[in-house]
């Protein structure tokens, strides 16, 4: 979007909501529990892939060579990469950002209420930019890992989709701030962040 921060108040914005990033976690579990197609597609994804890492579990558990144990470790694993991939996720919704005009960007995490955040200082982005950088890691990573389900053998096929299930539930913070956009959708909601005082502001107008 091309409006600077300071213009917005005169092309009829208004503010409402300002975040402390010390308080996303609230926020999000805020909007994570409205109704909204967001937070719909989140939950039904998550109950889709933990039902199928349940069923990877018990599988073959009447084959004389199953081993829950050796389950559990493939299991292990993918909780161990998505960790791993969390840098990953972050950058791309950086090179997101940056595609869509945003020129200072930068990272920030809580590791004791374990959140990350990837920002653009006073960017300000509309709903369809916001949709973009919201939902490019989660698109993009979760793509790949579906392609490695396919192709991996029964080994690694648990693992592919225990990071799968990792990675679907750490973008909780994505899809509640896309469920916070879809609730005021009465709105042309925009959003910047100013992170020299470690806020993010929502403005809105009625739609025309």
């Amino acid at each position: 979007m091309k409006l600077r921060p300071e213009e917005l108040p005169e092309n009829g914005y208004i503010l409402l909501d300002q975040l402390g990033h010390k308080e996303l976690v609230p926020f999000i579990q805020t909007y994570m529990k409205k109704r909204t197609k967001f937070s719909v597609i989140y939950y039904i994804c998550n109950f889709l892939i933990f039902g199928l890492t349940g069923y990877l579990l018990v599988s073959d558990f009447n084959s004389e060579t199953y081993s829950f144990a050796a389950k559990f470790t493939s299991f292990s694993y993918g909780l161990a990469l998505a960790l791993l991939l969390l840098p990953l996720h972050e950058y791309i919704h950086v090179l997101a950002y940056k595609m869509n005009g945003a020129a200072n960007t930068s990272y920030d995490a809580n590791l004791r209420k374990f959140y990350f955040m990837a920002l653009a200082d006073k960017f300000v982005a509309n709903k369809r930019e916001f949709q973009i950088v919201a939902l490019a890691p989660f698109l993009i990573i979760s793509s790949i890992l579906i392609g490695f389900i396919f192709i991996a053998d029964q080994n690694w096929t648990l693992t592919c989709v225990a990071t799968l299930l990792a990675h679907t539930a750490m973008c909780s913070g994505d899809f509640g701030l896309l469920s916070y956009f879809d609730y005021h959708q009465d709105k042309d909601v925009v959003t910047y962040d100013e992170v020299g005082n470690n806020i993010s502001c929502f403005y809105g107008r009625l739609k025309r």
